[in-house]
């Protein structure tokens, strides 16, 4: 054991600037590690578990140093990369570290500081309950029989919302006393199997018991039977098989069982299982096609790949340079032109240099596909990373990853698929990133902080570990369009469906035409219902994209046209009829549809506008022997839903598939042979300059959904507006024109790619001291940076849950220091704090999206 004294600067899970020290016990020196985790004070009494960011012998100079209280792992959780990434996030995003490692380390790794009171043995034993108020005595009583209570116990045994101060009460008459307990939150799954004895499993012994049990425990038999079924014993390859198994299979197997096992017939053992389902290993690589060749062979030359030795380090003999190997390269491939495919052999040539692949996409409604496509071909090393896990499955796949240096091979994941969440975790050796749908805004985090781009981040990432990013998108992000055009990243193009298929057919229905005429059914044109007709008497499926959930956008009143608003938000209520609530999709929330209009009292309601389950029930009544489904963020809350729904989907249960932009969204269908595009003009006439991008990607990749396999598939778009420029480019699938359009407006007005921004948002709960505020701090900024600042101005939703917003926007040249235009930032904003607008909140979001 050391006698040194040794500190450590530890990250704290909160949302302060610093790292902040702590002394370590002489005891402890050899247990402490950077990456580990340690208990630790912080505060009055709070107990929080923080990560070894630096161990030192130097002690703090502005306060005394606490011990630590208790070394968490054997191991370390986060490793040296990892940390390198964190507080590149840190510094680009303009965030506390402690805000990145919140973001980044899964529930399960976080300890949380419980308070929990128990009853003072004194007092115990004297049981005085003179001067104690009703509600005191209650959780009095509740401590004799159950000893300990969290907070949250007494709230809800003394039925109110804030007990401190009867806990206060309690503490002063000395009744009880305050625990303050770490608790561990991940639980290994402990899972209960059953084999047979070593006496019993011999052939002689067996016989015997078969003619036993026949004649006196039939039930007992059932049992033996189902266990040498499940366990293949005559079949060479024996299994462990589960308790539950057999539970299943044979009623009453519970208590045979038992007796199975005092008759040493039995036994039953526990261990460790894990959470995450087993993946079969087929290792059907398909044939590419000629096109596809041709780009795999660019993206491998443009990575460098093709000069590699058999330890992946570059040939000098090749010629290459340094500066021809691009880190990065966008692959633009049109919709069902076999991309994926092209990631399976890139994938498979990575994990065979012994390197670990992390595959990201956008939504976890994406994962469920590609998982399907890719465990066929990678088995158990396929990884699967989400919000809809569990802390406990979260913690698994962690662990799994970390395995990536130890003995334990072949139970690590080499490829990691998952949404944004899963660049955070603990790879020790990537050789490829995969950024799928690389244009996708889900990529994006917007709150809390940190408000980091998944994509950019991947691309960070992957420079950390020398390894290789690949973009994919059919219609690419300006900014990574403009990137690979200017020579910052390679370049790669699919123009051509897998197969021959032919681009999708599309019509624009013009809505305002068929309005004057009196041929719009409800929301639906006739174009549109006539082929929705025509595609289900041919026994195939349509996808309805509908950008808004809900039954109906608003209720409005026919008299005065009054609106139910938030009472929280200024933002009108959205009617649900599944419910029958009107809810804000801000902050939740919800209210009875009013009978009468609040303003006029006229009782004449009426509903305006239109969402995905007024479609739903709507095209129940026009075919109402179509089996349709909705895809959106109602039906999708579940863990499994989105599977469900695509499952069902793929194995031809639902007709008529309507949703959100999780429907636009990669998915291959094979029977859908037509796309419906309902309101193309909210879209397009959203104030934002990504809108007309943004309206082109959607409806471009919702159109690619359309026509797979041997099939043309039929888009219709409804619009007010048809001779649209977007429109246009979307049904001649003309990205570029688009783009072209696009950079020449962003380069007129100071936009991405040529400029980039930062946006502050001012936040209180009085409008007048937001106002002040904005006012200060952009005529503080101005003096810095000029006619660089825009605003302050009120976003389109002012006030959400009882707080007004209003944003001051920052661009900075692109060929102008971003750094140092973060610094003035910083320094304006310690000053801003020191002011008398020091209860305004600021947030902060580099490259808004």
């Amino acid at each position: 054991m050391s006698r040194t004294t040794l500190f450590v600067d530890v990250i704290l899970p909160l949302g302060v600037p610093n790292l902040y020290t702590y002394r370590v016990p002489f005891e402890r020196n050899d247990a402490v590690a950077i990456g580990k985790r340690v208990v630790v004070q912080f505060g009055k009494g709070k107990l929080y578990s923080a990560l070894i960011r630096n161990i030192h012998e130097i002690p703090p100079k502005q306060y005394v140093a606490k011990y630590i209280d208790a070394v968490l792992d054997e191991q370390p959780v986060v490793n040296a990369k990892q940390m390198e990434l964190w507080d590149w996030m840190s510094q680009y995003y303009m965030c506390n570290i402690g805000d990145v490692m919140v973001a980044a380390l899964p529930g399960g790794l976080r300890l949380a500081s419980e308070t929990r009171i128990i009853l003072n043995a004194e007092y115990k034993d004297q049981l005085e309950t003179k001067g104690l108020s009703e509600k005191e005595y209650a959780i009095i009583e509740a401590l004799e029989v159950r000893n300990v209570l969290s907070l949250n116990d007494v709230s809800q045994i003394i039925d109110q919302k804030t007990v401190y101060p009867v806990i206060k009460v309690l503490i002063e008459k000395g009744i009880v006393l305050i625990q303050e307990e770490l608790k561990e939150k991940f639980k290994p799954k402990i899972e209960s199997f059953v084999r047979i004895t070593e006496e019993a499993d011999q052939e002689e012994n067996l016989k015997g018991i078969f003619d036993s049990l026949e004649k006196k425990a039939p039930k007992q038999l059932d049992v033996l039977m189902s266990y040498i079924s499940l366990s293949k014993r005559y079949s060479g390859d024996r299994k462990e098989v589960k308790k539950s198994e057999i539970i299943k299979a044979v009623e009453g197997a519970e208590a045979a069982i038992r007796s199975m096992v005092k008759k040493n017939i039995l036994q039953v053992y526990e261990r460790e299982v894990g959470r995450l389902s087993a993946f079969e290993n087929e290792n059907k690589v398909s044939q590419l096609n000629e096109n596809q060749q041709e780009v795999l062979g660019s993206i491998r030359t443009q990575f460098g790949w093709d000069g590699e030795d058999g330890n992946g380090k570059m040939e000098d003999s090749k010629g290459e340079t340094e500066k021809s190997i691009k880190e990065v390269v966008l692959l633009h491939g049109v919709t069902s032109s076999g991309k994926t495919e092209v990631y399976v052999k890139l994938i498979e040539e990575a994990i065979s240099k012994g390197k670990q692949v992390l595959y990201l996409l956008p939504e976890i409604a994406l994962t469920t596909q590609i998982i399907n496509r890719l465990r066929k071909y990678f088995g158990d090393a396929v990884g699967v990373y989400h919000s809809k896990f569990n802390e406990n499955e979260r913690v698994e796949v962690w662990n799994k990853v970390l395995k990536h240096n130890s003995k334990d091979h072949d139970s690590e994941f080499k490829l990691v698929i998952g949404a944004r969440s899963a660049l955070f975790l603990p790879f020790s050796d990537l050789g490829l990133v995969i950024v799928d749908e690389e244009h996708d805004t889900s990529f994006k985090q917007y709150d809390p902080a940190p408000r980091y781009n998944a994509r950019d981040a991947a691309i960070y990432l992957s420079h950390i570990h020398k390894a290789r990013t690949l973009l994919g998108s059919a219609t690419p992000s300006i900014e990574s369009y403009f990137n690979a055009q200017d020579g910052k990243y390679g370049f790669a193009e699919m123009t051509k469906r897998f197969g021959g298929v032919q681009m999708p057919e599309i019509l624009v229905a013009d809505v305002k035409e068929a309005m004057k005429r009196k041929e719009m059914k409800s929301h639906f044109s006739p174009l549109l219902l006539d082929t929705v007709t025509l595609a289900l008497e041919k026994k195939e499926q349509v996808i309805l994209f509908q950008n808004r959930r809900g039954f109906a956008p608003q209720l409005e009143c026919n008299m005065c046209a009054w609106v139910p608003q938030c009472v929280n938000c200024d933002v009108s209520l959205t009617y649900h009829k599944v419910s029958n609530q009107l809810r804000c999709h801000y902050c939740g929330y919800a209210a009875k549809p009013p009978s009468q209009c609040n303003a006029c009292g006229d009782t004449n309601m009426k509903m305006k506008g239109f969402g995905t389950e007024k479609i739903e029930e709507e095209l129940s009544i026009f075919y109402p022997k179509a089996r349709i489904a909705r895809m959106d963020l109602d039906t999708t809350r579940s863990k499994f839903a989105h599977q469900h729904i695509i499952q069902d989907f793929e194995d031809g249960k639902i007709d008529i598939l309507v949703g959100t932009q999780m429907v636009t969204k990669g998915l291959d269908f094979d029977n859908v042979s037509m796309v419906g595009i309902l309101n193309s003009d909210s879209m397009l006439n959203f104030p934002d300059f990504r809108s007309f991008e943004r309206s082109f990607q959607l409806m471009s990749q919702v159109s690619g959904r359309a026509g797979r396999k041997n099939k043309r598939g039929k888009v219709i778009i409804q619009s007010q507006n048809p001779d649209h420029s977007i429109i246009r480019e979307v049904i001649a699938n003309d990205y570029l024109s688009m783009y072209t359009n696009q950079l020449l407006d962003r380069k007129n007005f100071n936009y991405p790619p040529y400029y980039r921004l930062v946006e502050l948002t001012l936040i209180h709960k009085d409008q007048n001291m937001v106002n002040a505020a904005a006012k200060y701090l952009a005529d503080e900024l101005k003096t810095h940076f000029g006619k660089r600042i825009l605003g302050p101005e009120f976003p389109l939703v002012a006030r959400v849950r009882n707080l007004y917003h209003k944003n001051i926007i920052l661009k900075v040249e692109r060929d102008a220091s971003i750094v140092q235009a973060k610094k003035i930032v910083s320094e304006l904003l310690i000053n801003f704090k020191n002011s008398d607008y020091k209860s305004v909140r600021v947030q902060i979001d580099v490259d808004p999206m």
